[in-house]
């Protein structure tokens, strides 16, 4: 029996047990695909990341998987790979981390405390969905919008996107991978969301950066706004610091260290 480091990180929290956990793997030798899902399914967190050495060493593989399914883009557990990272001495404080993914490059770099990511934008398309949101939500929609697997439904005000209590069959139902719902925000921030993703075995995300890549082209498209201080209003909760740059996001956020141990494999 063989033995694998694993650290858990609350991400887009610099208090431990908020923001959203996940699991990141520092691989010095490379597991099976198959392996990775049943440690993503073990730890039982919306993602957990395996990180493993190029033959370039300006450049990581990293993989996010749920414990359903391995998906192509992650935020949380990106920020919590990289922080990792910088903690373990994997890279220097100074350096750019360059991620190889299934959504092509990403790099992250150390900013004060946090890191910045850079991701790419997600268009997404105003559109009418099938089921209106009331039959989902039991809430007033203002607009829909869809985007690859998901759909945005803004609703009226910020207090019924953290007042909802969805279905979880009915939405599970009703999508490919899930909802992002949203409303601008009413005091601090520009705009809050919650994030449910029942078809990759995530009722509800606590906070979802793939979602803000999506989101930032959203409101961008409504307000003419390129920076946005958003906030995830799951029961965790969690600040992310957005900016679009053309076709790219950049998110700031800071993850905290929670757990470390190793696995028996």
């Amino acid at each position: 029996m063989g033995h694998l480091a694993i650290a858990i990180l609350d991400s887009f929290s610099d208090q431990p047990f908020s923001g959203n956990p996940a699991g990141v793997c520092l691989l010095e030798n490379s597991i099976s695909q198959e392996l990775m899902q049943q440690i993503a399914m073990e730890m039982n967190l919306s993602e957990t990341a395996f990180v493993e050495r190029t033959s370039d060493p300006r450049v990581f593989s990293l993989r996010w998987f749920t414990p359903a399914v391995e998906v192509d883009l992650c935020g949380h557990a990106t920020l919590a790979s990289a922080s990792w990272m910088f903690h373990e001495g994997w890279v220097k404080p100074e350096d750019t981390i360059h991620f190889q993914t299934r959504s092509g490059i990403l790099s992250v770099t150390k900013t004060g405390e946090g890191v910045c990511m850079d991701f790419p934008l997600i268009p997404t398309t105003v559109d009418t969905h099938p089921d209106h949101a009331k039959t989902l939500f039991g809430a007033v929609l203002v607009q829909a919008a869809r985007l690859r697997g998901n759909w945005i439904f803004e609703l009226e005000d910020e207090m019924a996107v953290r007042n909802l209590s969805p279905d979880f069959a009915v939405l599970a139902a009703t999508s490919e991978e899930g909802f992002i719902v949203t409303a601008a925000g009413s005091s601090e921030y520009d705009l809050v969301s919650r994030y449910f993703g029942p078809n990759l075995g995530i009722n509800e995300d606590p906070v979802t950066g793939f979602a803000h890549c999506a989101l930032v082209d959203y409101w961008y498209k409504k307000t003419g706004k390129t920076s946005f201080k958003a906030y995830q209003a799951s029961k965790r909760g969690g600040v992310l610091y957005l900016e679009k740059k053309g076709d790219r996001v950049l998110i700031q956020g800071k993850a905290v260290v929670v757990l470390t141990g190793m696995l028996s494999i």
